[in-house]
C-alpha cells in the first residue's frame, strides 16, 4: 500500500521522521510504502502558486492517501493556503477531529475531574473557504459564502456513519440558521433529512455561539458535532484548547477517493531544527490513518503505547509535569516505542484488534462528477437584485433608478446598504457606504425571464457601475432570496 508523504515545513520534517520511526517500531511500515512528494514553502518559493508540484498531485491521486506535516502558507504573493487547496481539489469533504482528555496533559478540565471526549465533523470544501472575493467599490469588499445541498448531505452522512461505527448515540448540528436563514438554514435542513436515515441516533441542533459557550462551561454534554466549514474551523480550535492545544488534536480529511491525514498545528519556525517539538498530533493523526485503511491492530498498539507513556509522565517541554524531565522529539518517541505492548492503567485501554487492510487505491474518474440532491422543480423569475457602486444618498439613488426603469416590467422595491433597508423606509441613524443593493420586482401581471433582467441591467449600467446582480427566482413557489434587515 503506497501512501504519499509530505513532511511539511518548520518542525514538520522532525515530527514526521519521529512518527515514521515509531510506526516502524510498531511493525506498521511493513505493509506501507511511503512516497515523498514536494509540497509546502519551498514550492511557493519557486513560484508554484498551488504550493505543490504536478508530480506531487499525480502521486497523491495514484495513492489515494496523503500523510502531511504542518505547512506554511505565504502571507503575500497570491499563493493560497496549501492546507485548504489539497482538501478542496481532492474533495476531502469531511474533516474529522477527536478531542479527548489525555493522561499527563494538564488542563483546567482534567484538574477539575471533567473528562472531555467528543468528535467534531467539519464540512471541508464549501462556505467562505471557496475564497471567492472581490473589491466592489472604494470602501467595500465581499466574500461569497456557498452552501450546497449535496455538500451538506455528504458531510452529514459521514458524521452519522462515523457515529454509528464508533458507538455514538447523539449527534448535534452546529449552525447560525437564526441569522443566515438560507445558507445555514439549508445545512440544518439537510442535517434533519439525513438524520431520518439513522433512527437509532438521537439528534439536536445548537446555534454556534451558544455551542462555544456550552463547550467551555460543560464540554461533556457533547459527543459529536457537525458544522459548516468556517464555524467548524473556529470551534475545532476552541475544542483543541479544552484538551491542551493543537499539539494533541489529530485531523483526518476524508473524501470518496482521496483522504488526507495531517497535523493541524503551525510550523513553529522558532523551534525548528532544535529537536524539541511535540509529535503527538501527527502520531494521533497517523493512528487515524491506520484505522482508515484497516490496520486496526497496529493502531491499537500505537495508541495504547502513547497513552501508557503519557500516563507515566513521558513528555516534551510544552506540556506535562515540570518535575519530570522534558524530552526531545526523538527521545519522546523512543520512550513510546519502549511501551509498545503496554496499556494504560488509569484510563480505559483501546481494545486489541487485527490488521486487515481494507483500503484500495482509487480508480481515477473519467471526469469531475456533477452531484445533485434535488431534482428539477418549477422556477419562476420574479425580479433582480442589482448591486451598485454609487456615491450619492439613498433617496437620490432611488429617484434616478425609478426614472431609469420607467416603461419596463420592473419597479424598484427597496434599497439596502450592508443588508439593511434604507429606502423606501429606514432610519437616519443607519450609516451607508458606497455599495448599494437595489431590489427590482416584476410589475404585477408582467411576464419576465432572464433576458428582461439583462435589459434592466443595461439601462442601469448606462448611469452607474453595476458590480454584480442576482436573479430573483422562486423554487416550487418558495422565494429563493432573503429579505433585507428592517424590511
Amino acid at each position: 500500500m503506497r501512501i504519499a508523504l509530505a513532511p511539511g515545513d518548520g518542525i514538520g520534517p522532525e515530527i514526521m521522521n519521529a512518527t515514521l520511526e515509531l510506526l516502524k517500531a510498531a511493525g506498521g511500515s511493513q505493509a506501507i510504502e511511503f512516497v515523498v512528494v514536494e509540497m509546502g514553502k519551498h514550492c511557493f518559493d519557486r513560484g508554484e502558486t498551488r504550493g505543490m508540484t504536478n508530480a506531487a498531485i499525480e502521486m497523491v491521486e495514484a495513492c489515494g492517501l496523503l500523510l502531511k506535516g504542518p505547512m506554511e502558507t505565504p502571507k503575500s504573493g497570491g499563493g493560497k493556503s496549501i492546507n485548504v487547496t489539497v482538501r478542496k481539489i481532492w474533495n476531502a469533504f469531511a474533516n474529522l477531529r477527536h478531542f479527548r482528555t489525555l493522561p499527563g496533559v494538564m488542563t483546567p478540565y482534567s484538574r477539575s475531574g471533567v473528562s472531555v471526549d467528543f468528535f467534531i465533523v467539519r464540512e471541508n470544501i464549501e462556505d467562505t473557504y471557496g475564497g471567492i472575493e472581490h473589491r466592489l467599490s472604494n470602501d467595500v469588499v465581499q466574500c461569497k459564502r456557498l452552501i450546497s445541498a449535496p455538500g451538506s448531505d455528504a458531510v452529514h452522512r459521514f458524521a452519522f456513519e462515523t457515529a454509528r461505527r464508533v458507538g455514538i448515540k447523539k449527534v448535534h448540528c452546529g449552525h447560525k440558521a437564526n441569522i443566515m436563514k438560507m445558507t445555514d438554514g439549508l445545512f440544518l435542513e439537510r442535517f434533519k433529512a439525513v438524520a431520518a436515515e439513522y433512527p437509532e441516533i438521537e439528534t439536536a441542533d445548537v446555534i454556534v455561539d451558544a455551542l462555544c459557550m456550552n463547550l467551555v462551561m460543560k464540554p461533556q454534554q457533547y459527543r459529536m458535532i457537525v458544522l459548516p466549514n468556517l464555524q467548524g474551523d473556529i470551534v475545532s480550535d476552541l475544542a483543541a484548547g479544552l484538551v491542551g492545544g493543537l499539539g494533541f488534536a489529530p485531523s483526518a480529511n476524508i473524501g470518496n477517493h482521496i483522504s488526507i491525514f495531517e497535523a493541524v498545528h503551525g510550523t513553529a519556525p522558532d523551534i525548528a531544527g532544535k529537536g524539541i517539538a511535540n509529535p503527538c498530533s501527527l502520531i494521533l493523526s497517523t493512528i487515524m490513518l491506520l484505522r482508515h485503511v484497516g490496520m486496526l491492530g497496529t493502531a491499537s498498539r500505537l495508541e495504547n503505547a502513547l497513552l501508557a507513556s503519557l500516563e507515566q509522565g513521558v513528555r516534551t517541554g510544552d506540556f506535562g509535569d515540570a518535575a519530570k524531565p522534558a524530552l526531545g522529539t526523538m527521545d519522546f518517541v523512543h520512550e513510546v516505542a519502549k511501551r509498545l505492548g503496554q496499556k494504560p492503567g488509569l484510563i480505559a485501554a483501546v481494545p486489541d484488534a487485527e490488521d486487515r487492510v481494507t483500503f484500495k487505491a482509487p480508480v481515477k474518474p473519467f471526469r469531475a462528477a456533477a452531484v445533485h440532491t434535488f431534482g428539477p422543480g418549477k422556477t419562476e423569475v420574479v425580479g433582480a437584485d442589482v448591486y451598485l457602486d454609487a456615491a450619492e444618498g439613498c433617496h437620490e439613488l432611488a429617484k434616478r433608478l425609478q426614472e431609469l426603469v420607467q416603461g419596463t416590467s420592473f419597479r424598484l422595491k427597496l434599497i439596502s446598504n450592508r443588508g439593511t433597508q434604507v429606502w423606501p423606509t429606514g432610519s437616519v441613524y443607519t450609516d451607508c457606504v458606497d455599495y448599494w443593493r437595489a431590489r427590482f420586482e416584476r410589475v404585477e401581471g408582467a411576464a419576465v425571464a432572464q433576458p428582461q433582467t439583462i435589459d434592466l441591467l443595461q439601462r442601469i449600467a448606462a448611469k452607474y457601475v453595476v458590480c454584480s446582480y442576482e436573479l430573483l427566482r422562486t423554487f416550487d413557489g418558495k422565494p429563493g432570496f432573503s429579505m433585507a434587515q428592517g424590511q
